[in-house]
C-alpha cells in the first residue's frame, strides 16, 4: 500500500511564516539589545557573564541577517545587519595589529602570566615554559604554598631568583618571580567579601622591576573577583575599580593576570581609558580565548588574561600557550621599555 503525504494548507504555510517571523524577530531583537548594553556600558547582575561572549554573537549576528533576509524579513534582516555592524566595530580591532606598538627604546623583556587553578596547574610545565620561552618576569595568580614549594624543588630559583610571592591556600594567592631584582614589593588584597560568599579578597603581588637600561617597571599580578554569580556581580566591579590606574607621564606600570574580564566589560575599559593598551590587542590576538571550555561545560574560550601596558612600552609579540592542570591558559608578552 502506497503512503499518502498529506498536503500542506494554506493556513499552516501562513502559520509557518508567522513563526519564522515571529523566531527572526525575536532573534533581532536580542541583538538590538546586546549592542545596547554593550554600548551602554550596562554590565550589571547576569549580563556580566554573557558580554563575555560578545565577539561570538557579532559573528552570529551576520547569520541572523541572512535568515532574515532569506525568508524576506527585509526589515530585520537590515536591523540585524546594523546590530552586527555596531558590534563588529568593537570587536574587530582587537584582531588588527596596531601600527603604533608603543615607543619602547630600551631593552626587550618577556613576560609570562599564568592562573595556575589553585596550584592544580603543573609545575614542570610552568618551568618548562620558563625556559623555552626565556622568561625575565612570571606572574602567577592562585598561587599556593604546594606549588610554591614544587617550583622551588624545580629550580625555578636559579632561573628566576628574585620574587614577590604571596601564596594561600585556595585562589587567593599570587607571586611575581622575576629575572632582574625587584624592589618596593609587596602585597595588597582586592576589597571583595561579600556577604552572599564571604571570604579574603584575591590577593595581588607586585613589586619595581629593575631592568638594566630600562626605566623602572612597577609590576602587579592581578586577580579580581571572578562573576561566578550575579549576586556578585557588584563585588567583581568593585575589585576591577580598585585596580591601579596607569601613570602615563609618572611611573611605568604594567598588570597583568586573570582579570576575570574581557574588553568587552566597561569596568575594564574604564581601566582602560586611564592609559593602559591591551598587549594583545595592540598585538592584534586580542581575540585569542585563554579560559575556558570548565570542567566540561560547553563554553567556548573567551579572554580573561591580559597583559596592559602604557604608551611607552612597546608591544612586540604576544602569545597563548596551554599549560596542564589549569583551566587559563599563559600569556606570553614580548615587550620593550622605555629607556633610562
Amino acid at each position: 500500500m502506497e503512503s499518502q503525504i498529506e498536503p500542506v494548507t494554506a493556513p499552516q504555510v501562513r502559520g509557518r511564516a508567522r513563526w519564522a517571523g515571529v523566531v527572526c524577530w525575536a532573534a533581532v531583537v536580542l541583538l538590538v539589545a546586546w549592542a545596547g548594553v554593550r554600548v551602554g556600558g550596562l554590565d550589571y547582575g547576569p549580563l556580566v557573564q554573557l558580554l563575555a561572549f560578545t565577539p561570538y554573537v557579532a559573528a552570529g549576528a551576520f547569520g541572523v541577517a541572512v535568515v532574515a533576509l532569506l525568508l524576506r524579513r527585509r526589515a530585520a534582516g537590515i536591523v540585524a545587519l546594523l546590530a552586527g555592524a555596531v558590534l563588529v566595530s568593537l570587536v574587530a580591532p582587537r584582531a588588527i595589529p596596531d601600527s603604533d606598538r608603543g615607543e619602547g627604546g630600551g631593552p626587550r623583556i618577556r613576560v609570562l602570566t599564568v592562573n595556575v587553578l589553585g596550584g592544580a596547574a603543573d609545575p614542570a610545565e610552568i618551568i618548562a615554559l620558563v625556559d623555552a620561552q626565556d622568561v625575565d618576569v612570571l606572574a602567577l595568580q592562585e598561587h599556593t604554598p604546594l606549588l610554591d614549594a614544587a617550583l622551588t624543588a624545580g629550580g625555578i630559583g636559579g632561573r628566576l631568583p628574585y620574587q614577590q610571592t604571596n601564596p594561600e591556600e585556595g585562589t587567593s594567592g599570587s607571586g611575581i618571580y622575576s629575572r632582574h631584582p625587584l624592589r618596593d614589593g609587596g602585597t595588597h588584597r582586592y576589597p571583595s567579601p561579600s556577604s552572599v560568599a564571604p571570604y579574603l579578597g584575591h590577593s595581588a603581588s607586585y613589586a619595581t622591576v629593575a631592568v638594566p637600561g630600562a626605566q623602572p617597571l612597577l609590576a602587579e599580578s592581578v586577580h579580581p573577583m571572578a562573576p561566578w554569580s550575579p549576586l556578585v556581580s557588584d563585588d567583581w566591579r568593585t575589585d576591577l575599580t580598585a585596580l591601579t590606574p596607569a601613570t602615563p607621564d609618572g611611573p611605568v606600570r604594567m598588570l597583568l593576570g586573570d582579570f576575570n574580564a574581557t574588553l568587552d566589560h566597561s569596568p575594564l575599559l574604564g581601566l582602560l581609558a586611564t592609559g593602559y593598551r591591551d598587549a594583545a590587542a595592540v598585538d592584534g590576538s586580542g581575540l585569542t580565548g585563554t579560559w575556558g571550555p570548565y570542567a566540561g561545560a560547553i563554553v567556548p574560550p573567551v579572554t580573561l588574561d591580559h597583559v596592559l601596558v602604557d604608551h611607552r612600552v612597546r608591544v612586540e609579540s604576544v602569545e597563548v600557550f596551554g599549560v596542564g592542570g589549569s583551566d587559563h591558559r599563559a600569556v606570553l608578552a614580548v615587550l620593550t621599555l622605555p629607556a633610562l
